[in-house]
């Protein structure tokens, strides 16, 4: 994120990124003149011509939902990062009226992914952004705020166990360590597979052991670093456990340094369960990170984290069906067939080719996870349908986000407006404070569902009564 400062106004991205990346190389090599070189930017700054919105436009998606999508700058881009306070004692989140809400663990270090093995154990990936020295410095002038969680990656995978059933995890374990920023886990075939930002490994793996003992393999590797925190490769298997699914989204914003930094990211890759015959299973998904397949179809489903510095109202978040081939648009084009501004011409071949996706979830809201209900416990209405954990984004004039939404599905698809179900995480949004983030979304056997809250290290538990 050092790269994407505060102080640049301009539209034209692949100039201001060009320039503000090469500012951040100067201040990288004359550490002394830090504070003298970026405070003159921002005293001075900086406006390069826009290119002339399009026009909004109103769109119906797959599924029948009607969207408006504003026109490009029809807002400025701005960065209005929240800040964290942390929950008071006795504080919850707030679910709908019939439902309960306990924490489930806490103590963790920014747990952001959930996966329940097939016993009932529970790992949580730990992990987060790394930025520290002379580049936290930066990060601190341009206007990243100290709740961003720029410390040190925990880097390891936590397994907690409810042995009593009393909804609150009683075993809290270290199940491997020495990661590099994991993410997604899959158990399949004896192995336990992470999802490292680099690259994913598999080690052997029996029911109910509490920690991996064996050696690691290496089977893929892939590209790493990457703007924002598209660091994360969520997992997913195929029901025969024949394919799993890797999602890797892109290494820049809007493709403001080329597509040749692009290879294989803004992607779902497919593979063997050993690393081999991989493929590119969809493209032009800018960062997806949730992935769940649709139990009533078996259809891989995403939740995709769209591009920013178009205002406040686009590019729509989205939840799609997942078209082996399919194309859906990133960067040359959003939401179908919307040529991105700052890539007007360069491949209407492929803007042509750009799906639209099933259901918008609101732009800036970094929708990350994603969870499809299998349980029964929860009232027939959710049965079928998908969790998405909203993060919330520095994007946005006004905080939005920060809550988990429900979208209703019948016979495998999107039916009925979207919902909240999880709120109550903003806790001043005039002066931008919020107690937690909810991410990564679980469901346990039992029917009751786990939220992971990363900057609260706590992961919530939502129950039927």
């Amino acid at each position: 994120m050092i790269q994407k400062a505060v102080f640049f106004p301009s539209k034209n991205k692949k100039i201001a990124s060009g320039f503000k990346f090469k500012l951040f190389s100067y201040m990288m090599r004359y550490r002394n003149a830090l504070f003298t070189i970026t405070t003159g930017v921002i005293i001075t700054g900086c406006s390069l011509k826009r290119p002339d919105p399009a026009k909004a436009d109103a769109v119906t998606t797959p599924s029948g939902q009607p969207v408006k999508l504003a026109a490009p700058y029809q807002t400025k881009s701005t960065r209005n990062f929240c800040e964290v306070i942390g929950w008071p004692k006795g504080k919850l989140p707030i679910a709908p009226a019939g439902f309960k809400v306990n924490l489930y663990a806490d103590g963790l270090d920014n747990p952001r992914n959930i996966y329940v093995t097939p016993n009932g154990d529970i790992l949580v990936s730990e992990a987060n952004t790394e930025i520290s020295g002379i580049k936290r410095v930066g990060a601190n002038i341009i206007g990243a705020s100290a709740s961003q969680n720029y410390n040190k990656s925990a880097n390891r995978v936590t397994l907690l166990r409810d042995t009593n059933g009393d909804g609150i995890a009683d075993i809290k374990k270290i199940f491997l360590s020495g990661l590099n920023k994991p993410y997604g886990m899959l158990i399949l075939n004896g192995w336990f597979y992470v999802a490292n930002t680099d690259a994913l490994w598999r080690y052997p793996y029996k029911a109910g052991q509490t920690g991996i003992t064996g050696r690691g393999q290496k089977i893929l590797n892939l590209p790493a670093g990457g703007y924002n925190n598209h660091w994360t490769r969520n997992l997913r298997a195929n029901k025969d456990g024949s394919k799993i699914y890797i999602s890797v989204g892109s290494g820049t914003n809007d493709a403001e340094h080329g597509m040749e930094v692009e290879a294989r990211r803004a992607d779902i890759l497919e593979i063997d369960p050993d690393g081999k015959h991989e493929q590119i299973y969809a493209a032009g998904l800018r960062n997806p990170a949730g992935l769940d397949f649709e139990p009533a179809t078996n259809v891989l489903f995403t939740a995709v984290n769209e591009r920013d510095d178009l205002g406040d109202n686009l590019v729509p978040d989205y939840l799609t069906s997942v078209k082996e081939n399919g194309f859906y648009g990133w960067p040359f084009a959003y939401f179908g067939k919307h040529e991105d501004p700052d890539h007007i011409g360069e491949r209407p071949d492929l803007v042509r080719k750009s799906i639209t996706p099933d259901l918008a979830l609101g732009s800036h809201t970094a929708s990350l996870g994603l969870a499809f209900y299998t349980g029964n416990k929860f009232p027939a209405k959710y049965h079928g349908g998908a969790f998405i954990g909203q993060h919330g984004s520095w994007n946005s004039s006004k905080l939005v986000g920060y809550k988990v939404v429900f979208a209703p599905f019948i016979n495998g698809k999107p039916n009925g407006a979207l919902e909240d179900f999880l709120t109550g995480f903003v806790a001043d949004e005039a002066k931008g404070k919020v107690y937690g983030r909810p991410v990564g979304v679980a469901v346990l056997p039992d029917g009751t569902i786990l939220v992971a809250d990363d900057t609260s290290n706590r992961i919530w538990r939502v129950s039927a009564l």
